[in-house]
């Protein structure tokens, strides 16, 4: 690839984590959670998605003009159209959950009973797991953290890529700031995933070979040696038992 199509590509990156961060500073009592940034031959798309929609477009649409004002003249965005919608689960999304959590802390309710809330709420959602991490002058002035889990968390390996929402928020409180890190796995199965058919299903599966390999005339001798083939140990029996 072409120096000049990296460097490119870095610049766009860079431009959208900027975007990206001043975003999430500035619609943090909306819930923002995420970006998207499409360049067109007519202009710019941007779609943001957020737990509060309505705190992002503002009253007659003016909060969103000053937003397009801006991504135009401090981020450069030419011509951007702006698409603001809600997640499809507000519950299995880490930024909208962190910043939940930390605007809870703020408002003085006691972490342990946030992050509980938030578990449960994040559990009764269909999460496979979720770990939240609250760290900062919990109780006194030596600052430590804890974490509150549930379910499978995964931390290493493709399944991170594949199933797990990270982030981060801060609740700036008059005694420091407390740090809020989330953890959510979603519901899915990874791409490893394997599972036993029980003898059932094994039998199922048999019978429906069996009946394909009479529609194809394959029937008698092959169909028996599927069969043997297919059969299924019982717990506690070798191959050489009687």
């Amino acid at each position: 690839m072409p120096p000049k199509v990296i460097k490119y590509f870095i610049n766009q990156a860079m431009l959208r984590a900027k975007i990206d961060e001043w975003l999430a500073q500035n619609f943090y009592e909306a819930g923002y959670s995420r970006v998207k940034i499409v360049q067109t031959s007519l202009g710019t798309n941007v779609t943001i998605w957020a737990e509060r929609p309505a705190l992002i477009i503002g009253r007659r649409g003016a909060t969103i003009k000053r937003l397009q004002e801006v991504l135009q003249s401090v981020f450069g965005l030419p011509n951007p159209r702006i698409r603001v919608e809600q997640p499809d689960n507000v519950m299995l999304d880490a930024r909208v959950q962190a910043f939940r959590i930390a605007r809870s802390i703020e408002r003085g309710i006691h972490f342990r009973r946030v992050a509980f809330a938030a578990l449960n709420r994040i559990m009764s959602n269909g999460a496979l797991g979720a770990e939240i991490t609250i760290s900062g002058k919990l109780t006194s002035e030596r600052a430590r953290f804890e974490k509150f889990r549930a379910g499978k968390v995964y931390k290493s390996g493709h399944k991170v890529d594949e199933l797990v929402d990270r982030a981060s928020a801060y609740a700036r409180l008059p005694k420091g700031v407390i740090g809020v890190d989330v953890i959510i796995v979603r519901p899915g199965k990874p791409g490893d995933y394997i599972r036993i058919k029980s003898e059932d299903e094994v039998k199922e599966l048999v019978g429906e070979l069996k009946s394909q390999l009479d529609e194809l005339g394959l029937a008698g001798e092959t169909a028996k040696s599927l069969e043997e083939h297919m059969e299924v140990s019982r717990p506690g029996e070798s191959a050489g038992e009687e």
